[in-house]
């Protein structure tokens, strides 16, 4: 069986969410790790929603409760004070590192979006597609409010001493990956993803969220990186063997690994772990490529974004635009008269001040 196929993670599922997950995959083209992900969400949603009903001894361990036995009138009588019920709990009561003893309970409000998402997107395929519902019962189901937050990211020195402290006998390889992050922005699934064929002549094929494939060009910095790395580069197991990126183990190297790594290379550097990640180098690509020029259309096709309402978060400014724009007020220099003896601004001074106000928002429109 293929490892990556549906029947290998959801073989207990109900008939329903397996044919839901097909669904998924198939035609909508989702990738395998979005597919799996749709199955946790609504495995636990199903899972709540029994325990909940009594249809299960409430001594039974939430993560053992069963979810063959889920039918469609199961799923038709779902409500939305369920559904809210079902986000409340995973916002307090769900632990956030499941297999570990010291974690902390609750669920971000982007976790909780996305279970959210499952749950629509799932009921509009019951409801619209596979024609199972007359009437959608969770139609109206709002998404939980988020914290709007501006993209962490390193500023060009951290960058800089983030690659220079890269070491030990898998260097080459680290300082290929770590600079293929910080130049390309790609994401850290699309990395461990790169085959040796995808390469050619400056050009990288990568295949993003969706199956989606975009080329990205290779600056010097990324050229010089792979000519390093390529001689050193393990020679794979069989069925690895078109992998670019190989683990010590001569398997392609895993998303659980380059996370690793980056969390190592962040301590070794001196930069807080906790606060930088592998998906910040991605912000960081993205927040230096805006800053130095790049448009944001340009922007949404390198990093691979549907909709550019999502690359936008990366037109954020620093404390110095901020200060700028607002010296650059009209009323910036304006002062209280010391004394009634000193005449008004004249009409000229005024149009003037009116005309470099509207100045300023032409600039400010053509910039974003």
């Amino acid at each position: 069986m293929n490892p990556r196929s549906i029947a290998s993670y959801a073989a207990e599922a109900p008939q329903l969410l397996q044919d839901f997950l097909t669904y998924i995959a198939t035609i909508r083209g989702k990738s395998y790790q979005t597919a799996h992900e749709y199955y946790l969400d609504l495995r636990m949603f199903f899972r709540f929603l029994k325990q909940k009903r009594q249809l299960v001894s409430l001594d039974m361990p939430f993560d053992e409760i069963p979810i063959d036995d889920v039918d469609l009138p199961f799923l038709r009588d779902v409500t939305l004070s369920e559904t809210y019920a079902f986000l409340d709990f995973i916002a307090h009561e769900r632990p956030q590192h499941r297999n570990s003893p010291s974690t902390e309970y609750g669920l971000g409000s982007a976790a909780r979006a996305r279970k959210t998402s499952s749950i629509r997107i799932f009921y509009r395929y019951l409801t619209e597609k596979a024609a199972l519902f007359d009437v959608n019962p969770v139609a109206h189901l709002e998404f939980p409010a988020q914290k709007q937050s501006l993209p962490r990211h390193l500023t060009v020195q951290d960058s800089i001493d983030l690659l220079q402290h890269v070491q030990g006998p898998f260097a080459s390889r680290d300082f290929c990956i770590l600079t293929f992050f910080l130049n390309c922005g790609m994401r850290v699934s699309e990395l461990v993803g790169i085959n040796v064929s995808d390469i050619r002549e400056g050009s990288l094929r990568i295949l993003g969220k969706g199956n989606k494939e975009r080329i990205l060009y290779l600056n010097e910095a990324c050229q010089n990186a792979l000519d390093d790395y390529l001689p050193d580069r393990l020679t794979p197991h069989e069925r690895d063997k078109n992998a670019l990126f190989v683990s010590k183990h001569r398997n392609r190297i895993n998303v659980q690994t380059v996370k690793w790594l980056v969390k190592k290379y962040l301590n070794y550097a001196g930069l807080d772990s906790n606060k930088y990640s592998v998906h910040k180098l991605r912000h960081t690509a993205a927040t230096l490529m805006y800053q130095s020029g790049v448009d944001v259309r340009t922007l949404q096709t390198v990093l691979g974004h549907a909709n550019l309402d999502t690359t936008m978060i990366y037109t954020h400014v620093n404390d110095e635009n901020v200060r700028a724009a607002t010296n650059r007020n009209p009323l910036a220099a304006l002062r209280r008269n010391a004394s009634d003896e000193e005449e008004p601004s004249s009409p000229e001074d005024t149009q003037d001040n009116a005309e470099f106000f509207a100045a300023a928002y032409e600039t400010e429109d053509e910039s974003t």
